[in-house]
């Protein structure tokens, strides 16, 4: 592992746990089946770039290529990203 991951690996966060305004990349899902699958529907999968809009209870609200997505804090939860500057194009 060089450093970059190392420090990739250091910031891995759960998105129910990102910050409104905060920029993050999908690096795991960490769920059955089902839910994997309905992720994968509505265009979240590794490696996908999303904004946190808002935070509402234990739930979020995300950003994707122009549409807004809420999650409930149980799929949030289950959802590992990682902080993307903001000077990063890619969502």
């Amino acid at each position: 592992m060089n450093d970059a991951e190392a420090q990739a690996a250091s910031d891995t966060t759960t998105l129910g746990q990102a910050r409104p305004g905060q920029r993050a990349r999908i690096t795991r899902i960490v769920a059955g089946r089902q839910l994997t699958r309905r992720l994968l529907s509505l265009g979240l999968r590794i490696g996908t770039e999303l904004d946190v809009i808002q935070r509402r209870g234990r739930g979020v609200v995300i950003g994707r290529a122009g549409t807004r997505i809420a999650l409930g804090g149980g799929v949030a939860d289950k959802v590992m990203v990682t902080p993307v500057p903001r000077d990063h194009e890619g969502c």
